[in-house]
């Protein structure tokens, strides 16, 4: 099993999505799940992309942090 990190971009954000899944495929699918059971109505996103992707293990994690737009 791994730990995906994604990014969906919208027109006014980047939302940020960790997925532990078997396979990228099954992960792909999981972040629109996830995306349907946090938003109220799923924001129109323009892309889904994969930023990292880890073996799970005891210490295993992501830094979740966007820089300030200038």
């Amino acid at each position: 099993m791994n730990l995906y990190r994604f990014e969906v971009t919208t027109q006014t954000d980047i939302i940020y999505v960790v997925i532990a899944a078997h396979d990228d495929e099954q992960a792909f699918r999981l972040v629109e799940v996830e995306l349907e059971k946090h938003f109220l109505k799923i924001p129109d996103f323009i892309d889904i992309s994969l930023h990292e992707k880890k073996p799970i293990r005891r210490g295993s994690g992501f830094i979740v942090y966007r820089e300030p737009r200038r």
